[in-house]
């Protein structure tokens, strides 16, 4: 096959295997592992443990989350462009509307996400050289000086967003050095508190309860949609960013391999985090005489705009305990590497797309990062517009995802698992026909019946305090009506380009859909296969 690293995609490949998976698990591992999962996970718990939430969220990385991702990296090496052009490329320019509104959820969690890890890198701050607080209403006053009665968290956002600009500035090679420093740090700091936290008595207790089940709770559609959207969120499942990482990959590379092996990291990744919270709370509240009742409203105190175990509980738990605060140090340390590493990989989607568009990388690094720190702004002054930023978009990765399927579908799956991976592909694992089942007929089940239930349950839940049809963070109109209106604003604008930017073109003259398999009569020859895209992309460039 063709060298396609340099020729094909000016802005290089990634230098070193290591570098590629790291950077690849630095996508995925974030504030989501720490922040988020635990505290998705006691919410799901019932009264008798987590086990069943447990189940189904590692069901879905199977059937959800590893087949999106795997079509994900085939979309982004092949088509060496990130999500708009790449539907673009494979479906025809009517289509590019679907890859902006991936690209949009992706720029939506970055803007909220840069203030979560604006307060992690605060926090590591503080306690350098404030004492950590002792009671709940100490440590909810620290969090409230600093979060809603002060400016600060604008500041720690930009600051934030201005480190990740700097390391996308000089694309794959800044963000590969980034994470092949940042990744293995915050994993060994994970590790070390884990495993610190495993020797604390009555930790096998908090462990207990969180391997356990409450069998009831499976008829809660509420459970479901969490699981899909957590392991989304975990693993970055649909958010593009892995089309954007794809893009500096080569035939080389493993994207299936990676696929599936990955996000399986991830993922344990997640369950040490979870076991590590679990551990910790039940140890110092069973310390401090509390029965398991009372440990579980601890667990499930969201706390201002869901940050309560977080931010609010763990400072106390590690102060009761002989070196707790070093341990906090570490935590919040490793807590703000995992969430730089997924925010670098998110403004990179921006600003790959924006490139790919045909601005200049440091224009568009600057304009992308002025955009999310303006969206983020609202998430910064206000907790219940982060609470409601976090659901809203956090859900709308399972509607990316049903994009990506439509793209597949459409381009024909058989023809995209022969061309994108097994005639493609030097060195990786064949893809079998168990994904293209997947693909067909179970994922778009699975997406749209979890969509159709959570609305029909949210309607017929709703009460008057909070009624589906008003604005609270995370009612059923609140999501909807930001749903629906970007969608039809990126249709809209969609449209309008191709009428009016192409005015003076025809129809036949506009970009065309990467031609099919069947059309080509695409060879199972590896460099034939690659010989016949280089013609069809030499074509495009002549349009």
């Amino acid at each position: 096959m063709p060298e396609t690293s340099q020729e094909s995609n000016p802005q290089g490949t990634f230098r070193t295997s290591v570098g590629l998976v790291l950077s690849c698990v630095g996508c995925m591992v974030g504030t989501g592992n720490i922040w988020r999962f635990p505290r998705i996970l006691a919410n799901n718990s019932g009264g008798e443990g987590c086990l069943q939430f447990l189940i189904v969220w590692l069901l879905f990385l199977f059937l959800w989350s590893i087949p999106m991702i795997i079509v994900e990296y085939g979309l982004g090496r092949y088509t060496k462009r990130s999500t708009i052009l790449s539907f673009s490329n494979l479906l025809g320019p009517k289509n590019a509307w679907c890859g902006a509104w991936i690209a949009l959820v992706s720029v939506g969690i970055s803007a909220y996400y840069a203030v979560v890890l604006g307060w992690c890198f605060y926090y590591f701050i503080i306690f350098l050289y404030q004492p950590l607080p002792e009671t709940q209403d100490e440590s909810l006053q620290m969090f409230y000086d600093f979060a809603q009665d002060s400016y600060m968290p604008v500041l720690f956002h930009a600051i934030s967003i201005l480190l990740a600009s700097l390391s996308v500035l000089w694309s794959v090679k800044s963000i590969e050095l980034v994470n092949s420093i940042v990744v293995p740090f915050f994993l060994i700091l994970i590790f070390i508190t884990f495993v610190w936290s495993l020797t604390l008595e009555y930790a096998g207790r908090g462990i207990a309860f969180m391997f356990s089940p409450d069998w009831g709770e499976f008829a809660n559609p509420r459970m479901w949609v969490d699981a899909i959207s957590q392991n989304a969120f975990d693993t970055g499942a649909a958010g593009g960013l892995f089309v954007t990482y794809a893009t500096f990959m080569t035939a080389d590379n493993g994207v299936v391999r990676y696929g599936r092996l990955v996000p399986i990291g991830n993922n344990l990744i997640s369950l040490t985090c979870g076991m590590l919270t679990f551990s910790t709370v039940f140890s110092t509240q069973y310390q401090a005489g509390k029965n398991e009742t009372e440990i579980l409203e601890i667990l499930q105190d969201n706390g201002p705009a869901n940050t309560g175990l977080t931010f609010v509980w763990f400072p106390i738990l590690y102060r009761q305990i002989s070196g707790g605060r070093i341990l906090a140090l570490m935590f919040f340390f490793s807590l703000a590497m995992a969430g730089f590493s997924s925010l670098v990989a998110q403004i990179e989607m921006l600003v790959h797309n924006v490139v790919d568009l045909g601005a200049q990388r440091i224009p568009a690094t600057i304009g992308g990062c002025c955009a999310v720190f303006l969206l983020g702004l609202g998430s910064a002054l206000n907790l219940n517009f982060l609470e409601n930023q976090d659901f809203v978009w956090g859900f709308a990765l399972l509607i990316s995802g049903l994009m990506l399927l439509y793209l597949v579908i459409r381009y024909g799956v058989r023809n995209y698992r022969q061309t994108l991976y097994n005639n493609y592909s030097t060195d990786d694992w064949h893809l079998g026909i168990l994904w293209q089942l997947l693909i067909k007929f179970v994922a778009p089940v699975e997406g749209l019946v979890l969509i159709i239930w959570w609305t029909v349950d949210t309607i017929a839940t709703s009460t008057e305090k909070h009624p589906w049809y008003g604005f609270s963070p995370e009612s059923f109109m609140a999501t909807f009506v930001q749903w629906v209106g970007w969608l039809a604003i990126l249709f809209i604008a969609n449209r309008l380009v191709l009428r009016y930017y192409n005015r003076g073109r025809s129809v036949d003259e506009e970009r065309t859909p990467l031609p099919k398999e069947d059309e080509l009569g695409m060879s199972h020859n590896k460099d034939e296969s690659q010989q016949q895209y280089d013609t069809f992309q030499s074509t495009e460039s002549a349009h």
